[in-house]
């Protein structure tokens, strides 16, 4: 099994390894040095992933990874090949035993997608497209401290980051167009209940 057969897989178990090479908490700086040694949609997987854990529930733990899926998403729309991370979120730290609880529970759910996953419609993976793709994983970060006052509400839109992660990862233009297809129609159905 290799890791361009198991991409997302591969993103968990490199997270497994942080965690347990780092016992005593690894900061975000290296963490996302670490992991964005591969590709900057892996780093923005992990948050968007630990978002749709129970870990959502912990006070705000949400805020933190929408921060961090926002600050990864702008420098994508950027160009940017390497993740510039503030000293101040640089220093925080994950504890070891939080990663590793995180990654147990999405081991399941990451199987499930590379197994369903490939390189379908690659053309929307690619820009113009991407660009689109980002900008709602923009969105969705920045949306995610606003919805801390409600539990585990944040948990959909870390879901609908790590589809679009994924898709990113993969190079799966259909996982991102039913992604935004739904996203979109959601989005429409709520407006026009407004109205």
């Amino acid at each position: 099994m290799t890791s361009a057969k198991q991409p997302v897989e591969h993103v968990l178990k490199e997270t497994s390894i942080l965690a347990r090479r780092n016992r005593g908490g690894i900061t975000v700086r290296r963490f996302a040095e670490e992991l964005g040694q591969s590709s900057l949609p892996a780093v923005l997987a992990v948050p968007a992933m630990a978002v749709v854990t129970p870990l959502s529930g912990v006070p705000l733990f949400s805020s933190a990874c929408g921060a961090l899926i926002c600050l990864i998403s702008a420098q994508m729309l950027m160009g940017r090949q390497h993740l510039w991370i503030p000293g101040w979120l640089g220093r925080r730290r994950i504890k070891a035993d939080t990663v590793r609880k995180g990654a147990a529970a999405l081991r399941g759910s990451v199987r499930w997608l590379d197994r369903h996953s490939g390189k379908r419609l690659p053309v929307l993976t690619r820009q113009p497209f991407l660009m689109v793709i980002q900008a709602v994983c923009l969105i969705c970060g920045a949306l995610m401290p606003l919805l801390e006052i409600v539990p585990f509400s944040s948990s959909v839109l870390g879901g609908i980051v790590s589809l679009l992660a994924v898709a990113m990862l993969t190079r799966d233009g259909l996982i991102a167009l039913l992604t935004l297809s739904a996203l979109f129609a959601a989005a429409a159905a709520f407006a026009a209940g407004l109205v």
